[in-house]
């Protein structure tokens, strides 16, 4: 016998189909089968008055430490904190021990987010072996074995000549690049972006130099070999004007930002906050503002949160030493709603840098309501307020610069092919 789920009375967003209103949502045997009027018996009904209800958010740059660091956090423990911040599909990155360089670590991701069950995890295969930026990995055979994409992430692909090669071979077959982009030899040794705090914190800095010399040199190599090349968590304001320009020229360059560069400045770091130590690190003013115009005038086509869950001792040890990260996906979406309420998106375009837009930029059958789709669903309230307590995080990382912070903006349930895998605060 089907079963069937009613989302009633919600105002659903469906930024791929072009929906915006208010209607009753019907999912019967795990797809979407009506916007509307349905002639049927609900088995199960979720009343959603007052709430928007849209597609099952993506997340495409998640660190997830399995295989290698579970004690940080696992792809159970990840997939957890996924749906309780709306999230259904995630891509995670393969800095991992050992890293996701050949098929079998890649299908070894695959099986256990399956056994788990609560939410899609694509992998993200690396471009060089060991992500030591000198021999390409065997990207056919990891795109074989479910990879969506190509990064060595978390450490940047320092050598032209192998990028320009990486390049050149995904282009062969419409593979996307991302690349964390970092000058090395700029920023080695440094914690936080160099400038007046560095100096006054005593801190070695890193220089923006370090991060748009890099997206610079890419640009070039991408525009040579006509590939697909996409810069991750973008920070700086040169960074977003040239993938602005690349655009322009008509290359195939795309590019995200993660909440925490559009949310907070480098002074979050006084007081040697740890917890508000990432790379790339958080910037300037001006560097925060042009982020958000670049997420306003379309430049920056996804937010993502660079999600990097470390434990305890890995933060605890002094803000030269502390490791690089913070936790993002149960925060994601109420940090993102403040762009909306700042009038920089509308509800829709915000909705779209976490669905659609991810989905088609990786070829994922996700991030829609399409009738027929897999009913992977977000309701959340964007009125509702709460604070962030770290120790009630799901995340086996608690590194968030939020702690102690009140967010407008809740996610009461997640729906993940039809199945309630979230609500009002409880895994189900």
């Amino acid at each position: 016998m089907s079963k069937r789920l009613l989302i009633k009375n919600g105002h659903i967003i469906d930024p791929a189909n072009g929906i915006d209103k208010q209607a009753d949502l019907w999912i019967e045997d795990g797809k979407v089968v009506a916007i509307g009027g349905y002639n049927g018996i609900a088995d199960q009904t979720i009343d959603a008055s007052g709430k928007i209800v849209c597609p099952g958010l993506i997340d495409m740059h998640v660190h997830l430490r399995e295989p290698g660091q579970e004690w940080k956090e696992d792809i159970e423990s990840g997939s957890r904190a996924a749906v309780a911040g709306g999230v259904t599909s995630m891509c995670c990155m393969p800095n991992t021990g050992p890293h996701i360089d050949h098929a079998g670590i890649a299908l070894q991701v695959i099986n256990r987010a399956r056994q788990v069950g609560l939410c899609n995890v694509h992998p993200i295969g690396a471009v060089t072996k060991n992500l030591d930026g000198r021999e390409l990995t065997e990207m056919r055979e990891l795109t074989r074995a479910g990879c969506v994409a190509f990064s060595d992430d978390g450490a940047p692909i320092w050598h032209a000549g192998v990028m320009r090669k990486a390049l050149e071979y995904s282009a062969t077959f419409g593979y996307m690049v991302i690349q964390h982009a970092e000058e090395k030899e700029l920023t080695k040794g440094g914690c936080i972006n160099e400038g007046w705090i560095s100096t006054q914190l005593g801190v070695k800095g890193m220089p923006v130099e370090g991060e748009d010399s890099m997206i610079s040199r890419d640009i070039m190599l991408a525009r040579r070999a006509k590939a697909r090349y996409h810069v991750a968590h973008i920070s700086s304001q040169r960074g977003v004007q040239m993938v602005r320009e690349a655009k322009a020229e008509g290359l195939k360059v795309t590019t995200e930002a993660a909440p925490h560069h559009f949310a907070l400045t480098e002074e979050e770091v006084l007081g040697f906050n740890v917890d508000a130590k990432m790379s790339p690190p958080l910037r300037t003013e001006a560097d925060r503002l042009a982020v958000i115009e670049g997420l306003r005038d379309g430049t920056i086509e996804v937010i993502a949160t660079d999600h990097a869950p470390h434990h305890e001792d890995d933060k605890r040890c002094g803000l030269s030493c502390a490791a690089f990260g913070i936790v993002g996906l149960e925060t994601m979406l109420p940090v993102s709603l403040d762009l909306v309420r700042g009038g920089v998106l509308s509800m829709s375009d915000l909705i779209a840098k976490m669905s659609c837009n991810p989905a088609k930029l990786l070829g994922l059958n996700s991030g829609t309501l399409s009738i027929g789709a897999e009913a992977d669903v977000c309701i959340f309230d964007e009125n509702a307020t709460w604070t962030v307590d770290r120790e009630k995080m799901v995340s086996k990382g608690k590194n968030t610069p939020w702690h102690g912070k009140q967010m407008t903006g809740e996610v009461t349930h997640t729906i993940k092919a039809g199945r309630v895998v979230f609500e009002n605060g409880t895994i189900c």
